[in-house]
């Protein structure tokens, strides 16, 4: 038991740690090459560049928000959201801004070469929005999940509370309110002066040349800060000659699977409960603890790759495991190392999975609900976990599969007589100088075989591998002391 449960314990550090870390080796690569530390000096920026491509959806969140909180990380100055998209959902592209406005430093986009429709919305909570030579924004009207226009009554609830919302997003912001508002209301006409740039019945899309024309007194561009004909180039137009430091996020197929990952966590949960609960009641390290590692590991991966945890929850997972360890093997009875310990491993998975900020109280997010979602999965897997248990134990003991474990095979001594025939336990003093083999390893305790049957036993000295033929010497409370048939230790 001993050395099943040390074996189950480095297993899941070591696959949880090193999940983690193979994460974050590959979460982020240099786009441009950083000068050694010895040029660094005090002028140096931190520019973060984060890929804006294809469809708005849940891969794109997690890309940004996962981006945004590294920046966060390494105190960078700057984001540059790498723009070539043709829009999206409209739900998630809430959210996107939503998470962009926590963004301490400043907030650049750069259309490269096209962000249309959802793509304009979070380009207007930028800060800055830069071109490409090509580069085109607009033409924002909201449509339904499957493109179609949306009925009359509710586009008109939409582009009022869109056009809000941006105002909101815009103010200070030259004409970019009324731009935006141009891109999503066909009927609303963007006047500047006596020049009429958009008239009622279109909707406003803008080329990069268009957005930089100058309107109004004093001049000042319609939308445009600038453009650039690549991303070094707007990098060093906007940061000047000292060369700032540039890492660009590396993204990878993972972020589809982990929208997959994150749907079905609760499922994941409850089957790796179960499965390292069932692992504890069986012989030896086998199936079932590396289905319950993998599942677990995969709930922490998932959550990192969607942007929502770093690797600290994985590290208080691990400290939870632990203590348990401590209340097993060094401190059995007093509870209170294993309750801390459960409590630390749950919390931890809790933790994994909300959407916490770098430097942002706990007292803010947990107001703004982010524990809501992370403890109702949780909730939902133990639900999971028991609702298994429960059916294995109803079914499974006319299959195979009951067979393989320990709650299966009669298990004698006195130490199991509330759990087995009385006459088991009352007839374990006759079996002093039996030969028995050794079922689990004894390092000192384990369960050894008589006659087809399992008793506690515990070698007196040293320890003994499986299969190992060993002599009964006496019989206590707790079970049968044994010593090697050979006499060696």
């Amino acid at each position: 038991m001993h050395l099943r449960f040390l074996q189950l314990l480095g297993f899941c550090c070591v696959h949880l740690l090193l999940g983690a870390w193979t994460a974050s080796a590959a979460a982020t690569t240099p786009a441009i090459s950083a000068p050694p530390a010895a040029e660094l000096n005090a002028t140096s920026k931190r520019v973060y560049v984060i890929p804006v491509r294809d469809q708005i959806g849940s891969p794109i969140l997690y890309i940004i928000r996962r981006g945004l909180k590294e920046a966060i990380d390494q105190k960078a100055d700057a984001v540059i959201l790498n723009m070539k998209t043709p829009g999206g959902a409209l739900d998630t592209t809430f959210e996107i801004m939503e998470a962009i406005g926590k963004f301490p430093g400043t907030t650049i986009t750069y259309v490269n070469n096209e962000a249309m429709s959802a793509g304009a919305f979070i380009s207007a909570t930028t800060q800055e929005i830069w071109f490409a030579p090509n580069g085109i924004i607009g033409a924002a009207a909201p449509v339904n999940s499957g493109g179609q226009e949306v009925e009359a009554t509710m586009r008109q609830k939409i582009v009022s509370y869109l056009k809000a919302r941006i105002r909101a997003t815009s103010e200070g912001k030259g004409y970019r309110g009324e731009v935006i508002s141009a891109m999503i209301d066909a009927d609303y006409q963007l006047k500047v002066g006596d020049k009429v740039i958009k008239d009622k019945g279109e909707l406003l899309s803008l080329t990069a040349s268009e957005a930089a024309k100058h309107y109004g007194e004093p001049p000042q561009t319609l939308l445009s800060a600038g453009t650039a004909k690549d991303l070094n180039d707007l990098i060093a137009q906007r940061f000047g000659p000292n060369k700032p430091v540039v890492t660009t996020l590396a993204v990878t197929w993972s972020e589809s699977l982990a929208v997959w990952l994150n749907a079905i966590s609760s499922i994941l949960l409850g089957v790796g409960l179960l499965a390292i609960y069932i692992e504890f009641k069986t012989p030896g390290f086998g199936v079932f603890g590396i289905i319950g590692i993998v599942c677990l590991s995969i709930v922490f991966l998932g959550s990192y790759v969607a942007g929502l945890s770093g690797h600290e929850p994985i590290l208080v997972f691990g400290l939870g495991v632990v203590l348990v360890a401590l209340e097993v093997f060094l401190f059995p009875g007093t509870v209170i190392f294993a309750l801390t310990g459960l409590m630390l491993m749950l919390g931890s998975l809790v933790w994994s999975m909300a959407d916490l900020w770098p430097n942002e109280p706990v007292t803010v997010a947990w107001n703004g609900d982010a524990f809501v979602g992370p403890l109702a999965n949780l909730g939902f897997g133990v639900v999971i976990a028991v609702a298994l248990a429960l059916g294995l134990a109803r079914f499974i003991p006319r299959g195979w599969f009951f067979s393989e474990l320990a709650v299966a095979h009669p298990i004698a001594g006195s130490a199991q007589v509330a759990g087995v025939a009385p006459e088991l336990g009352a007839g374990a003093g006759s079996l002093v100088g039996r030969i028995a083999v050794a079922s689990t390893g004894l390092y000192p305790s384990g369960q050894v075989d008589i006659d087809g049957r399992r008793y506690e036993a515990r070698l007196e000295v040293g320890s003994a591998a499986p299969g190992t033929r060993v002599v009964v010497r006496r019989k206590t409370d707790f079970g049968l002391m044994v010593d090697r048939e050979d006499g060696t230790t």
